[in-house]
């Protein structure tokens, strides 16, 4: 290839990467009109077609009388994860 081919390509590669990222722009504006729950349900399907098992999970509530003392306890006995 000489250089006169290779500079064909570059300009070819970036018109189609400078329209790309315009169509990104015009997906980015359209994407501001979609609901949230719109988008989770999208997620969730196409997490689905992955193969993932999502679990639902049930917040845990510790019940009893020294709940508070407890959780400042473990608090305080937290290992920090990197050490010098």
């Amino acid at each position: 290839m000489d250089e006169a081919e290779l500079l064909e390509l570059v300009r070819g590669l970036t018109e189609r990467v400078e329209g790309l990222e315009a169509k990104i722009k015009r997906l980015e504006v359209h994407a501001d009109d979609v609901p949230e729950e719109t988008l989770v349900a999208i997620a969730a399907a196409v997490a689905a077609y992955l193969g993932h098992r999502a679990r639902r999970r049930q917040p845990h509530f510790t019940t009893g009388r020294n709940w508070a003392s407890n959780t400042r306890r473990s608090q305080h006995t937290h290992h920090p994860l990197y050490t010098r």
